[in-house]
């Protein structure tokens, strides 16, 4: 039996418009690939930064934005096996990498890689699920992708060690999702962030939270990371050159991966790279994370959705003022929109 159904999506025609809803034709899921009818989408910064401007070379227009998808999987391709028509998943949509804009997430249905979903227990609702896989690809890719951080995997069961992590911007969705990846692979962590946000971000594990706003910050960290090794920097936003300061005064990994390109002017001591947030989908990074660790994590609760999800509307007319709600600037939060269930006729 076969499935059949109408798709429809919010198209960006050109940059600098926008989005558009129309019809879209419905994909259909190649070899180890899922098709997701999407139930929640997140916003992310660089959707509304491909809205304004053409900053990806290789991205043909009109196409398909967004990253952060949670819904029900209705189709599956070939070499499929660990996930099942009817499952709860999470999944990490690379469209505007691979520039097909099936594979976009701001439409009703949206092509996922196999390795770049994961199942979602049943008491995490599709909105929570939704905040996680760009945040959580981004940060999973600074921690432990080859030509980043190259830290320890995360574990079930990790055992501490004395090293440190420090996060810097701990409050945002990279951030946060960093700070649970680093105490995951047994790694202690300290991070910067609004000190409104401590609680939060020690509740995900930061050992310590340092106010992003103090004026003698460089000096405390400085202090406080003194006799420690340091295993490795995430700098996913703030003040990176305070970042790189502090680095170049430890003991132990002198490396930044970054979310923003890293300024060529910094301490001849310190190395630091640009994170691609999908740069897990082409390297065992995407399947440590979303086959190996994940869906245990999310099943026993041991990592959870964070930064929390902000409603922002339903249905894909609420997107682009999603996006613009984005753009105004949000912290320690995620604009989620949900949509309307979009069932298939079965023919």
């Amino acid at each position: 039996m076969s499935a059949t159904t109408t798709n429809r999506a919010a198209w960006q025609n050109a940059p600098g418009e926008p989005l558009q809803v129309g019809a879209a034709p419905l994909p259909q899921p190649d070899t180890n690939e899922i098709l997701i009818r999407n139930a929640a989408i997140a916003i992310n910064p660089i959707d509304w930064l491909l809205q304004d401007n053409a900053i990806l070379p290789w991205l043909d227009y009109p196409t398909i934005l967004g990253s952060d998808v949670a819904g029900e999987i209705v189709a599956i391709g070939d070499g499929v096996t660990r996930l099942k028509v009817g499952d709860r998943v999470l999944g990490q949509a690379v469209g505007t990498t691979v520039n097909k804009a099936d594979h976009g997430a701001f439409q009703e249905h949206t092509i996922v890689l196999e390795h770049m979903a994961s199942p979602i227990p049943d008491q995490m609702t599709f909105v929570e699920a939704a905040v996680l896989p760009l945040g959580l690809g981004t940060a999973a890719s600074g921690l432990y992708g080859s030509t980043q951080l190259a830290l320890r995997p995360p574990t079930a069961a990790a055992v501490s060690s004395a090293e440190v992590v420090l996060v810097w911007g701990g409050s945002s969705s990279v951030g946060c999702n960093a700070i649970q990846l680093a105490v995951a692979s047994g790694y202690r962590c300290i991070t910067v962030a609004s000190e409104r946000n401590a609680e939060m971000l020690q509740k995900l594990g930061a050992m310590e939270v340092f106010d992003y706003k103090s004026d003698t910050l460089i000096e405390d960290l400085v202090h406080r990371l003194s006799g420690q090794h340091l295993a490795g920097t995430l700098h996913a936003t703030g003040d990176i050159a305070a970042c790189m300061t502090v680095v170049s005064r430890c003991e132990g990994v002198r490396k930044i991966a970054a979310t923003l390109p890293p300024p060529e002017d910094r301490p001849a001591s310190v190395d630091a790279t640009h994170i691609f947030g999908t740069m897990l989908k082409d390297d065992d990074v995407g399947p440590m994370i979303y086959r190996e660790f994940l869906p245990k994590g999310l099943a026993d609760g041991t990592f959870v959705a964070a930064p929390p999800a902000k409603i922002s509307g339903s249905g894909l007319e609420a997107l682009q003022a999603a996006l613009e709600a984005q753009k105004a600037g949000v912290t320690a939060t995620k604009i989620v929109v949900t949509l309307p269930d979009v069932r298939t006729v079965a023919i």
